[in-house]
């Protein structure tokens, strides 16, 4: 996905945005993918907003789980909250032109936005809510927990996206160091037939370095990278 303006101040308090919840109800939509909405909000909103099931936790934006708790706890259904969160998304509050204040408007649209309310309407301040829990040790869940299933395939990880590069085709032999660089700085490297500025490039701050060692060692011994071979690359 391309880099995108940081999400900010999408949400106010719940009690805010209840003229909207007003209208908003049953605002579900059939044809939403929440998987991939999942992938979408680590990737586009994760770095400003705290959500305990993506695992994301983003402090200049509202914490969502804090915002919607009240709402769903007295409540309100996940079509009301998806309701909520498409019509802030397509016209923040407030609206300045300080992204430390308001949130860019249109952040996510068409598709993307049905998927990505309907994420955030499904798990939003739901009590005990946690990324899934995956087989393969702690760097899958590295995987897991940042999206990367939503854009490239892994046979590992049962992940088929193909907005990126298929990771079993382009990561065997290549090295520790060679997939660091590739999650941290993906313009220094674009896959033949991927266009730059797809992959966000602030996975060095949204993922803690040990984390990061976790998942480079995991797609390493899943591809056949060379520190798992034994192998150099030339």
């Amino acid at each position: 996905m391309p880099t995108s303006p940081p999400l900010t101040r999408a949400l106010p308090l719940f009690a805010a945005a209840a003229t909207i919840v007003l209208v908003a109800a049953g605002c579900g939509t059939s044809n939403a993918d929440p998987a991939k909405g999942r992938s979408l909000f680590i990737q586009k909103c994760g770095s400003c907003h705290t959500l305990a099931q993506a695992a994301t936790t983003g402090t200049q934006g509202p914490d969502l789980d804090d915002a919607f708790a009240a709402g769903r706890s007295a409540g309100q259904d996940s079509d009301t909250i998806e309701g909520v969160v498409k019509a802030q998304v397509e016209f923040p509050r407030p609206s300045t032109n300080n992204p430390a204040v308001s949130m860019p408007a249109k952040l996510v649209e068409g598709q993307d936005l049905e998927d990505v309310a309907a994420y955030i309407g499904s798990v939003a301040g739901v009590p005990g809510a946690a990324p899934p829990q995956v087989v393969g040790g702690p760097g899958a869940q590295v995987f897991a927990n940042n999206g990367c299933s939503g854009c490239h395939a892994l046979a590992a990880a049962n992940a088929g996206g193909t907005t990126g590069p298929n990771l079993d085709k382009v990561l065997p032999g290549q090295s520790a160091a060679q997939i660091t660089q590739s999650i941290v700085d993906p313009n220094a490297k674009v896959t033949p037939g991927y266009p730059s500025n797809v992959m966000p490039q602030n996975f060095e701050q949204l993922i803690p370095a040990p984390q990061l060692k976790q998942l480079v060692q995991y797609l390493i011994s899943s591809t056949g990278g060379a520190k798992a071979s034994g192998k150099k690359k030339k």
